[in-house]
């Protein structure tokens, strides 16, 4: 089991630890309803130096990163993000994941930490034709995540980093006492926040500072998971998979058909013109029941055409809600379908994805 750099300070902490994605990661310090309502109403800070990080350059960098990422990257401005996956032949995801240009055919990617290995493998198997190099950063950096309406405040006062100017889905580079830090704007809660990369001394320096200053809460795992599902943002294994496709998934928007050939191009041109199979849908329970992943969704005549990918009491909208990937015929606004939770049904109504209304700064 791997530990990240803060794996001593979680512990000491007292958090529940549990494995994710090859790491031993806290789950929750005081409890995921406190820690959610924080990142919600404050400022909360996650540990999410198990997330793994790539470099690619050298000439071709450009062209080949485009060729393995559904987005478009082409002409970008540098310190702009994008969002997108990469794609199977057959369309399926084998991630989902964030490109940096940092300049020109020099890029940083962000994968998911369950991932790492099986993207470096894929991504060095599809650059043998491309003039690149590839960097895997993962094991020499820490990332924190400050979340929430109050996180600018946090990172200007507390850790006296400058991010006033950085609008959504835009970073910079800079240094923090002699070290090299990169700092984004994204977020994966649906409320303002900002990433810090940095070496692990530096990011073990910065929590400290963020836990003496009282003004945030740590965060573990467990309330990333009911944030970022409240405001319908995915995580590979439940809503994306190797045999989910971004059609289904309803991310069609960040897979750019009008750029030049890249992986899985033909099977989702396919797809959008022919119309996918399978769609990923909100669902709200009648009844307080919590759905949980792969959970069984029937139609009218309890067969079974689709699962839940994730389930939860939401915590911002005190409703049992779910996100379901069903056959298309049933994805249809104020559907009623069933939920099979335990040995028992329970009715639920075909809703938008999206549960509570993100909160970013635009």
């Amino acid at each position: 089991m791997k530990q990240t750099c803060l794996h001593d300070k979680h512990v000491a902490m007292g958090a529940l630890m549990n494995p994710f994605g090859g790491f031993d990661m806290p789950i929750q310090y005081k409890g995921i309803v406190e820690e959610h309502n924080a990142v919600r109403n404050a400022c909360g800070v996650f540990d999410v130096s198990h997330m793994g990080e790539v470099n690619i350059s050298g000439p071709e960098a450009e062209k080949f990163v485009n060729y393995i990422f559904t987005n478009d990257i082409a002409s970008a401005p540098d310190g702009k993000i994008f969002y997108g996956m990469m794609l199977n032949p057959n369309g399926g995801v084998v991630d989902d994941l964030l490109v940096y240009k940092r300049g020109e055919n020099n890029f940083f990617l962000v994968i998911n930490a369950s991932n790492i290995d099986k993207d470096v493998a894929w991504i060095k198997e599809n650059a043998e034709k491309f003039n690149v190099e590839i960097d895997n950063l993962s094991d020499q950096l820490g990332e924190l995540a400050v979340q929430g309406p109050t996180a600018e405040s946090v990172m200007e006062e507390v850790l006296d980093i400058n991010c006033k100017e950085l609008e959504f889905y835009t970073f910079k580079e800079s240094e923090l006492d002699g070290k090299h830090i990169l700092v984004s704007r994204t977020g994966y809660t649906g409320e303002d926040g900002f990433e810090v990369y940095a070496d692990h001394e530096t990011i073990r320096h910065l929590w400290d500072e963020l836990m003496e200053s009282g003004r945030v809460e740590p965060c573990g795992l467990g309330c990333r998971d009911t944030l970022r599902f409240e405001v319908g943002l995915p995580l590979y294994g439940d809503e994306l998979a190797d045999d989910i496709s971004p059609v289904e998934a309803g991310l069609s928007m960040f897979v750019k058909l009008d750029k030049p050939e890249f992986i899985g191009k033909d099977m989702i041109t396919k797809q959008k013109a022919e119309g996918a199979p399978r769609k990923l849908i909100g669902l709200e329970m009648a009844d307080r029941a919590i759905p949980r992943h792969g959970y069984e969704v029937l139609n009218e005549n309890d067969e079974v055409v689709g699962y839940v990918t994730t389930g939860y009491r939401g915590i911002s909208i005190d409703k049992s809600i779910a996100a379901a990937l069903v056959q298309t015929q049933y994805a249809v606004k104020d559907n009623v379908l069933k939920i099979r939770i335990r040995k028992k049904t329970f009715p639920a109504k075909v809703v938008a994805k999206k549960f509570y209304k993100k909160s970013y700064k635009k």
